[in-house]
């Protein structure tokens, strides 16, 4: 059983910078894949980006935006979301996923836990 909690949302102004948060319970951070998705108002979950199991220490990803980059440290159990250049589509909620020995695939039914989200707003 992996809980996650997100931190790190809030209002910035477009062109800014948020960094997500996402950590995780337990011991076994290193087996599970970690993921971030977003959901705008009135529209479907949307995947952001993935970084798959087994990677050792600190690794980074890229995202489905050019302007987000998605990063683990497996000593602290945490995830991390580093978002560039925003602006007001980016506004919504951001959550974490995990999936065990996962490869970070975009499909959020692989993905047995989830955070309870964090909001990101983009003012323009």
């Amino acid at each position: 059983q992996v809980q996650l909690v997100e931190s790190g949302g809030g209002l910035v102004q477009a062109g800014g910078s948020l960094r997500l948060s996402c950590m995780a319970s337990g011991r076994a951070f290193y087996y599970y894949a970690m993921a971030w998705f977003r959901q705008a108002p009135g529209k479907e979950r949307e995947f952001v980006g993935g970084i798959p199991w087994g990677r050792d220490g600190t690794d980074s990803a890229d995202s489905m935006e050019d302007r987000f980059k998605i990063s683990r440290d497996n000593a602290k159990n945490s995830v991390y979301l580093q978002m560039n250049n925003l602006n007001p589509e980016d506004t919504a909620v951001y959550y974490c996923a995990a999936a065990l020995r996962g490869t970070g695939t975009p499909v959020p039914e692989e993905y047995a836990y989830w955070g309870q989200g964090t909001q990101g707003t983009v003012s323009s």
